[in-house]
């Protein structure tokens, strides 16, 4: 209790905190588009539950890691090394359990993405009524294993990076709960938006191929810094946003032309 009281006292402990839940927020970002194109897939009385059940299991998981660190940090141990030497390799061969479930992660990620774009840009009849078939009864279960298998690769990279920033599994734990909060409460909003809007679909699907591209680079010891991820998500997400405006001009433009 006298080292709570002494964390709530420091304006240190403050700073790491609101630091940590920008971090956790922004690496969020990832889970929570997967998961809003992934619930879209289902019948609409199912979405926001799916949403919940997945965004709920995130928590506990990170939970669930977070109360074993000196497990996870071992999980960047080498597991086993390819022994390819020479300064011509521009990528680790040491592998550790950590980076075969970025890469599983990010193939995954990539099959996923491409598949759902295959799904959108193929206009011929049959494969409409195939995909209108495929979203009506696709399973409920299958959906949450599907966020449980990407919560696992987000929630690892997410608690690294919280270990990474502060010593204090307090100031962790809050950072976690707070940024699975906030991602439960823009989980509806997102899913309903990026539904509602089939440029933005395909603007995600296109995040999604990039982020499992950079989990796959990630896994091979090929850092690529976030900011840049991240810069050019949010330079993609203006000119989208540039579009839509310009749409909704030319309709209302239309609209008064009729009348």
């Amino acid at each position: 209790m006298e080292s709570l009281l002494s964390l709530a006292s420091n304006p240190e402990a403050w700073l790491a905190l609101v630091t940590l839940v920008v971090m956790e927020v922004v690496l969020g970002i990832d889970n929570l588009v997967f998961v809003a194109i992934l619930s879209n897939k289902l019948p609409e009385h199912q979405r926001s539950n799916a949403r919940r059940i997945g965004i709920s299991l995130a928590l506990i998981m990170r939970l669930a890691l977070l109360s074993t660190i000196a497990w996870l940090v071992g999980l960047t141990a080498p597991v086993f090394d390819l022994g390819v030497t020479g300064p011509e390799h521009s990528f680790e061969t040491a592998f550790s359990a950590r980076d075969l479930i970025l890469i599983a992660g990010g193939l995954f990620l990539v099959w996923k993405a491409t598949n759902e774009i295959h799904h959108a840009v193929d206009t011929t009849p049959s494969d409409d009524v195939l995909d209108k078939k495929n979203v009506a009864v696709m399973n409920f279960g299958a959906a949450i294993v599907q966020i449980l298998l990407l919560d696992i690769v987000f929630s690892i990279d997410s608690i690294l990076t919280a270990v990474g920033m502060t010593e204090h599994l307090p100031i962790m734990i809050a950072a976690v709960v707070i940024a699975v909060l906030a991602m439960l409460v823009a989980a509806d909003p997102l899913s309903n938006f990026i539904n509602a809007n089939p440029s933005v679909v395909m603007l995600a699907l296109g995040f999604l191929l990039m982020i499992g591209m950079v989990l796959i680079a990630d896994g091979f010891g090929v850092h690529v810094p976030k900011g840049y991820i991240y810069a050019a998500m949010a330079f993609s997400a203006g000119v989208e946003a540039l579009n839509m405006w310009a749409r909704n001009a030319d309709r209302k433009r239309s609209g008064r032309t009729l009348h």
